[in-house]
């Protein structure tokens, strides 16, 4: 089944965190005839977004004519603590995480799950800058400084940015196999063996 990964963005959104996953999806399909995910950008309006540094970008839908989610993506940056303050996106996510196979926030994007009470309770990986943040927010959270990404149910948080790029292909993984990951960590020419391996790996019927 081609699964739909909607990657949300928004003004100060830290850039690799979200090209990077976008880049680990739409590489591993294309390699095997644009089959495996369509991946886009999802803005509240479609207007261009500016991204932290200066970067700008143009949203391929919006929040009323997205199509269907079946991964969704949270990228951190700046920006990231309006959106987890603004309840039109917090709605959103909220009613796109009830139809999704998976939730991804990458690196300062775990803000908008602890917004939602997603975190109680539950372990959760960051920026090293904005673990202590979460904690006081959501005290009974669990931090994993130690690890690169983990998850609970079918949500998924990661550390600082570029760790962003080691969850996505540890979700290519579980939904294709080593196989499809191995081809996509070599055409990438990533280093899983130093990078990515060795963090958080389980079978992927533990998922």
């Amino acid at each position: 089944m081609k699964r739909n990964v909607g990657i949300l963005i928004f003004d100060d959104a830290e850039v690799l965190d979200f090209a990077g996953p976008f880049e680990v999806f739409a590489v591993s399909s294309a390699l095997h005839d644009h089959s495996l995910f369509n991946t886009f950008l999802v803005s509240e309006t479609g207007a261009p977004v500016k991204a932290l540094n200066g970067m700008h970008i143009l949203p391929n839908c919006h929040f009323k004519n997205a199509p269907k989610i079946d991964i969704l993506i949270l990228p951190g940056g700046r920006g990231s603590r309006a959106v987890s303050k603004n309840d039109t996106y917090l709605n959103w996510v909220k009613d796109r995480y009830q139809h999704c196979e998976y939730l991804l926030s990458i690196c300062s994007g775990v803000r908008i799950p602890a917004s939602l009470g997603m975190l109680d309770g539950k372990a959760f990986c960051t920026h090293q800058e904005v673990y202590e943040e979460i904690i006081a927010n959501v005290p009974s959270s669990i931090p994993q400084k130690e690890k690169r990404f983990t998850h609970f149910d079918n949500v998924f948080t990661s550390g600082g940015i570029s760790a962003g790029i080691d969850l996505s292909f540890e979700i290519v993984r579980i939904i294709y196999g080593d196989y499809v990951l191995n081809r996509t960590l070599e055409y990438m020419e990533y280093d899983g063996n130093r990078s990515w391996t060795g963090y958080f790996r389980t079978p992927a019927s533990n998922y």
